[in-house]
């Protein structure tokens, strides 16, 4: 039986749902507020391309991923880790399997039917949800405010309140990151929102722009700084998008605070040794065209030879040892990274002093925080669901945990004295 403390969610998204399972487990009801038609509108993004849910490498690396954050999220995955999480799915009827790269995928489950399933047994549970209620911060008397569908303006009493709406990325999802006036209105100190796991902007000329965008570079190396990733990345109309663009697109991001443009180094040929290349090119004879031969001699595709014409000079292309080294080292100047509203995830939010070690703002008790409404970021891979799932996990224990040494009350008076 349910008791009669009540608890607001606000975010449906992967953290809001997981806190909202730990909530609904322990005995309370549960009501689940999002500003979208429906539950999950992001999870359904991320399960696009194949929804990579975590990933199956060592904790001590695993929590090396959230950069700055690792020594926090260490703490944050002993709470809820990969594990936890294969064992929860399985108990919600979801099979997982671990890839060849260590990445963690659904066996036989899309994201809409992971969604469905994890939405459908809350609502059997008992959890209320509300859809089209769009959160517009506290009445007088402490409880949330929500813009309804219909233009009214409801309030809701809670005895408690956990907000996961999301950073400010694919704000088409929800995740828009209109809550910061609400929040930094009380004083909660927020670290501006900038685009992570992002593509990043090159100034092609019109000619390869139009020939050439959506054309993909396969196997490539890339370098900045000490950084480096490898995989297939494609060229956009714009620039270039890919995991290994996006592995080190917050490096990029912070270089290009200081200065622009910032140079990104592409080895076009990475299980080609230089030397071996240099041989290769000595063999050239006749009036065979250089893409011809370049093609046949080391299998260099046609958008990979486009895009050394589009970066070297015609000098270069005709010298073996200049060659060699563009098609090892090739230079592309980065002027900018994509919009945040394009980004994979987005780095900035509520900084972690402003909340307790279970997720609790300080300013505000009672009111939890999880998932992307805090500063942290990570690479794909599974480390971004992961730690919204881990997040909303911890706050919602934190939850049961402040209920436990705070009276109920009908409707809880969130904002200080």
């Amino acid at each position: 039986m349910k008791n009669e403390t009540r608890v607001a969610v606000i975010g449906g998204g992967p953290a809001g749902l997981m806190a909202a399972t730990v909530l609904n487990k322990a005995g309370l009801a549960v009501d689940i507020f999002d500003t979208k038609a429906s539950a999950g509108c992001k999870f359904l993004v991320a399960g696009r391309g194949g929804l990579n849910l975590t990933h199956s490498e060592p904790a001590a690396i695993f929590a090396s991923r959230y950069g700055n954050n690792a020594e926090i999220f260490q703490k944050i995955l002993a709470g809820f880790s990969p594990h936890d999480l294969c064992a929860w799915l399985r108990e919600l009827g979801v099979e997982t399997f671990i890839g060849s790269s260590g990445r963690v995928f659904p066996k036989d489950a899309t994201a809409h039917d992971i969604l469905k399933i994890w939405v459908e047994t809350l609502g059997r549970c008992g959890v209320a949800f509300h859809y089209q209620h769009r959160w517009q911060g506290f009445s007088q008397a402490g409880a949330p405010l929500f813009l309804a569908e219909t233009g009214e303006i409801l309030e809701f009493p809670a005895t408690a309140l956990l907000l996961a709406l999301g950073g400010a990325s694919w704000p088409q999802t929800g995740s828009d990151g209109n809550w910061v006036p609400i929040l930094a209105a009380w004083g909660i100190q927020l670290a501006p929102f900038r685009p992570t796991n992002c593509g990043v902007e090159v100034t092609w000329s019109e000619h390869f722009r139009t020939h050439f965008s959506g054309k993909p570079l396969k196997n490539v190396l890339l370098r900045c700084g000490d950084q480096q990733a490898s995989g297939d990345i494609m060229i956009t109309a714009h620039g270039l998008e890919g995991g290994p663009v996006y592995a080190l697109s917050a490096l990029i991001r912070d270089r290009l605070e200081e200065t622009c443009p910032v140079p990104l180094f592409l080895d076009l040929k990475r299980d080609l040794p230089q030397e071996r290349i240099l041989e290769k090119l000595a063999q050239r004879r006749g009036k065979e065209s250089l893409a011809n031969f370049l093609r046949k001699a080391i299998h260099l595709t046609g958008p990979a030879y486009s895009l050394l014409r589009e970066t070297c000079s015609p000098e270069e292309l005709k010298n073996p040892m200049a060659l060699a080294g563009h098609l090892k080292n090739l230079l592309i100047p980065i002027s900018k990274t994509r919009p945040l509203a394009e980004a994979i995830s987005s780095a900035g939010g509520i900084t972690f002093a402003e909340v307790t070690p279970d997720l609790m703002l300080r300013n505000l008790p009672g009111v939890f925080v999880a998932g992307e409404m805090l500063d942290w970021e990570a690479p794909t891979g599974g480390y971004l669901l992961q730690g919204a799932f881990s997040t909303g996990y911890l706050a919602a224990r934190g939850l049961l945990k402040w209920l436990k040494t705070t009276p109920p009350t009908t409707a809880r008076l969130f904002l200080p004295n």
